[in-house]
């Protein structure tokens, strides 16, 4: 009877030789709960300048799709007395001096600056990430002589570089967006190689190879994975540049043939009236630098996200 009076009676708090009452220490105190902690810390983590960037490069590529639900005027075609019309109710951006809204002009001008520079950016992306990949992971005199292209390519100006293929190949934006990814080859291909050489050398890619692993097959498993975070956020960089590039090339005349909406176009067509009529010039400019300075902001994020990932 008495063991069981024991094992029923609750236990007396701890005390020491002299008498003193012990108190429980905090850690082993029951947590307090705090339901709403984890939601504040996720909207703390939230940061309004990625989302911004989402937000903008959201909209551009709205136009490029479905241009026709932003503005009803048509971009290639215009009335003779609304001709250079100042940014107003009707007009949100003004007209040209052909007449053409001009917000209608950059809505559609998305879809040719975008893909001309999606195009770039696969180019240097596929042919400097598989140059890379082959000279850090095989080396030796493949690593040396795609070390001598990378050097005679980056020696070379970019705007040059693009001219001289555009000579060669034609005008035209599909060109312009080939001329822009080969000049962006080299500088893949360079980062490429030294992600590959740092995965190559890893522990866990030497017991791939320790533990009877194919060449290729670790190379495809193991090594390219864990090495394209960089290579992806520096195509979002490249993506704004290729941008820059293919209007520069299209204000120079190199680009799309008017009167197609193409935003390096545009800024070229309103250089004589930006005097009188600045809004021509203006508005396509600060879209562009819009957009580019919302990739450069992702590119940013993605490059703090990738660093130091590996990929089992």
């Amino acid at each position: 009877m008495s063991a069981i009076t024991t094992a029923i009676t609750p236990s007396a708090p701890p005390v020491t030789d002299s008498g003193v009452l012990l108190e429980p220490s905090p850690s082993s105190a029951t947590p307090p709960t705090d339901p709403g902690g984890r939601t504040r810390r996720r909207l703390a983590r939230v940061q309004p300048g990625l989302v911004l960037a989402w937000l903008v490069v959201a909209v551009v590529v709205a136009w490029a799709i479905a241009p026709g639900l932003f503005t009803g005027f048509n971009p290639v075609s215009g009335t003779p007395r609304e001709r250079l019309l100042p940014p107003g109710g009707e007009h949100w951006l003004g007209t040209d001096e052909l007449g053409r809204d001009l917000y209608a002009r950059i809505v559609y001008g998305a879809v040719h600056s975008l893909l001309g520079a999606f195009l770039a950016v696969t180019v240097g992306f596929f042919v400097g990430n598989l140059l890379g990949l082959v000279a850090g992971s095989v080396g030796g005199f493949v690593d040396a002589v795609v070390g001598r292209i990378v050097d005679v390519l980056l020696s070379i100006p970019g705007l040059l570089l693009s001219l001289s293929i555009i000579i060669l190949l034609g005008f035209g934006t599909v060109n312009a967006a080939i001329a822009v990814g080969v000049t962006s080859v080299a500088a893949f291909a360079r980062l490429s190689r030294s992600e590959v050489l740092r995965v190559r050398r890893s522990d866990y890619v030497e017991a791939a190879f320790g533990s009877g692993g194919r060449f290729w097959s670790v190379l495809v498993r193991h090594v390219l994975p864990n090495s394209l975070g960089p290579v992806l956020a520096f195509t979002a960089l490249q993506f704004g540049s290729a941008i820059i590039a293919i209007s520069t090339l299209g204000f120079l005349g190199y680009g799309a043939p008017p009167p197609t909406p193409e935003w390096g176009l545009l800024i070229a067509e309103g250089r004589n009236y930006i005097a009188t009529s600045w809004w021509i010039t203006t508005f396509p400019g600060i879209v562009v630098i819009i957009i580019v300075l919302a990739a450069n902001r992702i590119s940013q994020s993605a490059g703090r996200r990738s660093g130091g990932r590996k990929t089992s």
